[in-house]
């Protein structure tokens, strides 16, 4: 049998139901559970996991929320732990945190996705408690995505296959994306589900049917919203009958132990491992969308269910791409670009803080959404609309810019004013600058005016705590401490350690490094301290004085006695500023190249030129640093 997700040897949640009964699950089962679901695999259901070494996985911990990677998964000794925020323990006891699970329930789950029948030892001490209700809740909601599922093939569900064959979904997607029927009868979920020993209490909590008695959902198309781990958490239902008695087109399932809208994303169990591997995630509005992107090969797509998309989502998803930093990853939204797009968009950007990956924005210029486009156009439409993807920050500028009349003065003015606080709040620094160019562009105002004005407003809306959103300082939570022993960040240690030890071997402009080039943010902040500060009498007291945090503080003092492998001279420290140099070029070429690829040469033939243009130049001096290396 295959195995699946958690690294065990039978489908997750079976629906197997274990007794209740007064003792202890036998010790040996519980050795054999810990065994038998390696507990890197049973990680990955909930988090993207890149390699720490030695064994050893890291990623962003489940648990608390941050943005450099504390959480420590080693699966030779069974045992996962958080340097953030302390949370450790095994297999168990992860399952245990992640799902809100009791011991015995979180055994219990892991031995149903195993396939291990659990002994119970009686030792004569009744707990005095059934079964965990959250297991009863999703084993119903199990059973309840079977039955209708089988229903959707019923004459009564003719209706519903019209629908769906009316936006191009087939048997074959429908069985796909496991959709479902609600009879209308109102009763035969509940009497279905009661013959397989469901009591009315049970499918009251998992929100399957009334308080009188009556199914939750009839007359309604089903959509399964399960949880990264394939878990049934509830349903969504539209409405395909015109004299169906609830109006709203689709309803949900209610807030359960189990299912809350504002915690699930639809799709998430389809995207999960496709986010992970390719750093991106797409968010569509509805649940067709999800399947239209899905079916076009945009692996990516999920879609909230019932609310808007919120800072809880956002937690999930940062968990998944597992980035840390903006460099890689990003969230992409689907919005239409009318008014009501373009005020969701900016609810987006507001929150964009709850993201280190990049976020855009992906607009259809004839309004239709990737379900619509996918059924007119076909699926390289849809993949061709997440390709045109725009910084989300750039979409929101040009609503604003819209809004005024940028022929008269006070119209660029105004519009200037508005944009200034949208390029304040930006998070990426190192963007701000084109950002800057860009809006004089789109303005025809001076480059320095704009400028002077971002400035101002920065400086009249301070970022939460009371300091300047404009400040350069790096804050404590953005600099984390540098593995000293991380082989990718020795070239940047020894060079910062040549800099403060021997800082005369280096020219005025410290052999033109820039702190873009310490891809560590800590070496980054150590590097602005040292740029800005002269060499000389009192030195290393300037540069402890001008510290912006103690983590900087304690960072220089410790490259400041590191020992080097050598006593430096000129062409020493050159050396080491020259590969910096040759890596940074390395970035700067293979994102070129990147765009170079994604840029159609017939439709854009001066920005394809110009692009290609910097490439060679920047490949020459590529050549010239190697050269200069060798000789």
């Amino acid at each position: 049998m295959p195995r699946n997700a958690a690294g065990c040897d039978r489908p997750a949640w079976t629906g197997t139901t274990l007794p209740a009964m007064a003792g202890r699950i036998n010790d040996e089962d519980i050795a054999l559970v810990r065994e038998r679901c390696r507990i890197d695999d049973v990680v990955r259901d909930y988090v993207a996991l890149r390699s720490a070494g030695g064994g050893s996985w890291k990623g962003l911990c489940p648990f608390h929320d941050e943005k450099t990677p504390s959480f420590t998964v080693t699966p030779s000794r069974g045992f996962f732990y958080c340097f953030g925020c302390g949370e450790g323990g095994d297999v168990i006891t992860f399952l245990q945190r992640q799902q809100n699970l009791s011991f015995t329930e979180a055994v219990q789950t892991l031995a149903d996705r195993a396939g291990i029948t659990l002994r119970i030892t009686d030792d004569g001490q009744d707990p005095g408690q059934p079964p965990g209700q959250r297991k009863r809740i999703l084993e119903a909601n199990t059973a309840a995505q079977e039955f209708f599922a089988a229903q959707l093939a019923s004459p009564e569900a003719m209706t519903a296959r019209e629908f769906l064959d009316r936006r191009g979904f087939d048997r074959v997607v429908a069985e796909q994306f496991v959709l479902g029927y609600a009879p209308r009868g109102g009763h035969a979920l509940r009497q279905t589900l009661r013959s397989q020993g469901f009591d009315d209490a049970t499918l009251r909590a998992a929100g399957l049917i009334r308080d009188g008695g009556r199914d939750f959902f009839v007359g309604r198309l089903l959509w399964p919203i399960r949880d990264s781990a394939s878990a049934v958490l509830g349903f969504g239902a539209r409405r395909i009958f015109d004299d169906d008695r609830l109006p709203a087109k689709y309803i949900n399932t209610p807030e359960t132990p189990v299912y809350k809208k504002s915690h699930v994303l639809y799709g998430l169990d389809l995207a999960r491992r496709a986010i992970g591997r390719r750093s991106q995630a797409v968010v569509v509005e509805g649940y067709t969308d999800v399947m239209a992107a899905h079916l076009s090969g945009v692996d990516t797509a999920v879609a909230s269910c019932g609310t808007a998309f919120g800072e809880d989502h956002a937690r999930m998803l940062q968990r998944l791409l597992g980035t840390h930093d903006g460099l890689h990853g990003e969230v992409v939204f689907t919005f239409d670009g009318d008014a009501a797009g373009q005020k969701a968009a900016l609810k987006v950007f507001q929150g964009d803080r709850n993201f280190i990956s990049q976020t855009y924005v992906a607009v259809e210029p004839s309004g239709l959404d990737p379900c619509d486009l996918w059924l007119r156009d076909g699926e390289a439409a849809v993949r061709e609309l997440i390709g045109r993807r725009i910084p989300i920050y750039r979409f929101v500028m040009s609503n604003v810019l819209k809004k005024y009349d940028l022929e008269r003065a006070d119209g660029r003015l105004g519009a200037l004013r508005e944009a200034a606080g949208l390029l304040g709040a930006i998070r990426d620094r190192s963007m701000v600058g084109g950002y800057l160019r860009e809006l004089s562009d789109m303005l025809g105002m001076d480059l320095e005016d704009v400028r002077h004005e971002v400035a101002n407003r920065s400086r009249q809306a301070p970022a939460s705590g009371g300091k300047d959103a404009s400040t350069t300082r790096p804050r404590k939570a953005d600099v984390d401490w540098p593995d000293p022993n991380d082989p990718a960040l020795r070239l940047e240690r020894d060079a910062l350690k040549l800099m403060l030890q021997y800082p005369f071997t280096f020219d005025e402009a410290w052999n033109s490094v820039q702190p873009e080039q310490f891809s560590h943010p800590g070496y980054a902040a150590v590097f602005r301290v040292i740029s800005v500060t002269e060499p000389g009498e009192g030195w290393a007291e300037e540069l402890r004085r001008r510290a912006p945090n103690e983590l900087v503080l304690q960072l220089l003092v410790m490259l400041m006695v590191e020992p080097l492998l050598r006593q430096a001279d000129e062409s020493y420290s050159l050396a080491h500023t020259n590969r910096l140099h040759l890596i940074s070029l390395s970035r700067q070429i293979s994102d070129l190249k990147s765009r170079l690829q994604r840029t159609d040469p017939l439709k854009e033939p001066e920005s394809h030129q110009s692009m290609f243009q910097e490439v060679t130049a920047l490949e020459l001096r590529r050549k010239q640093l190697l050269e200069q290396q060798l000789s």
